[in-house]
């Protein structure tokens, strides 16, 4: 059977939108899974915008003299809740260039509220508790990651063809805690990427309250 013309037409401009996976794995080069890497896809040109949400809870509590999450993925624009599940009093601030705040002392059960409305990466601590440290990523694409406790992040829907991925940890052995790599994106399916990366070793934690 024979399509009309104006028919035809019409699947070509809205045909089907190739897309696939981007999967990245980390590991240290002793072969320890990397956690907490924040891994995004350079908007591809031509990507329609559209308001950006990611499916986790936009939350760093304070549980166990800790950030938890220690790392955050959040869209430009995003309030974060920071709540304290801790018996004892912080004082949360940054003095991160993307989101400089100060979040006087509150107790347990307590929460306060802070919107993030400029990229970049934002350095959290406590000015009580010197072991205390967290990160905000703050992003403006919705093709971003982090990986999970084997290592792993997935990047589903990404327009077919070459694109350009940053992996980011707080601790990474490299300019700025970056690197960068190139890739293409298959029609269907994912593609699937192992990193082995360096870290430099964390901070050394006291404890104690």
């Amino acid at each position: 059977m024979r399509l009309p013309p104006a028919l035809l037409l019409g699947l070509l401009v809205a045909g089907p939108a190739w897309a696939g996976d981007l999967a990245v794995s980390l590991k240290t080069p002793s072969g320890k899974p990397v956690a907490d890497a924040v891994v995004v896809v350079a908007a591809p040109t031509g990507t329609a915008k559209a308001p950006i949400k990611f499916p986790w809870p936009y939350r760093m509590a304070q549980k166990d003299m800790s950030f938890q999450p220690f790392v955050l993925l959040v869209p430009a624009g995003a309030e974060v809740v920071f709540p304290n599940f801790d018996p004892v009093l912080h004082h949360v601030y940054s003095f991160s260039p993307a989101k400089p705040f100060e979040l006087k002392l509150y107790g347990r059960d307590q929460t306060r509220v802070v919107q993030f409305d400029r990229v970049g990466i934002v350095a959290v601590g406590c000015n009580i508790h010197d072991d205390m440290s967290g990160y905000v990523r703050v992003v403006d694409t919705p093709f971003a990651a982090k990986t999970n406790a084997a290592g792993e992040a997935v990047i589903p829907g990404l327009p077919a063809g070459p694109v350009t991925y940053s992996v980011w940890h707080p601790y990474l052995k490299a300019v700025r805690n970056e690197v960068t790599r190139a890739a293409v994106i298959p029609a269907s399916g994912a593609l699937r990427q192992a990193l082995v990366v360096d870290l430099r070793p964390p901070p050394m934690k006291h404890g104690g309250y």
